[in-house]
């Protein structure tokens, strides 16, 4: 299994270029695409490539769902932001909505600067659900790591968040 690992290691070296690339035509900004492609590259190595597929095949299909399972995950955060009061059933006018969308601007804005390491564990914690054990297995490091970067994420997220001035706009 060593051999197959590291000749999987070896192919992804050689598509990592354009597996970037695509990763950047989809995100359209460097960060989010060095993320994802972050991302595409830890499952790949934490999977079996499956049968009658080529590698490069594989890893765009992978690097293309992750980023649809992104898509899907910010506009449910963006709902969320949007219509917290929607469980009592108020009605959601339209100064709210504009007023969620500044803050979920301002959100993706705190988020886009956290280093990465903690924006994937609030990511998997926070948007895909997963418990710190999952995410521990998925990204191969201890359940107390995730914990701890998972509280510095938390306590950045709010730093920045309640020193954004309410309604910025250009």
């Amino acid at each position: 299994m060593t051999t197959h690992n590291s000749a999987i290691k070896q192919e992804l070296t050689t598509l990592l270029p354009g597996l970037r690339r695509f990763a950047y035509s989809l995100t359209g900004s460097m960060p989010e695409a060095d993320d994802l492609l972050q991302g595409t590259v830890e499952r790949l190595l934490g999977r079996e490539v499956p049968d009658n597929v080529g590698l490069d095949r594989w890893a765009f299909r992978v690097c293309r769902n992750l980023w649809i399972d992104e898509c899907r995950a910010r506009k449910v955060r963006q709902q969320a932001a949007q219509q917290p009061e929607l469980s009592d059933g108020q009605v959601f006018d339209g100064e709210r909505k504009t007023a969620g969308e500044v803050e979920l601007g301002q959100v993706n804005t705190a988020m886009d600067r956290l280093p990465a390491e903690q924006r994937e564990i609030i990511s998997l914690v926070a948007v895909q659900g997963m418990s710190y054990q999952e995410v521990s297995e998925t990204l191969a490091i201890p359940k107390g790591t995730v914990m701890s970067r998972l509280a510095r994420a938390r306590a950045a997220l709010v730093t920045m968040l309640n020193s954004e001035p309410a309604g910025t706009s250009t």
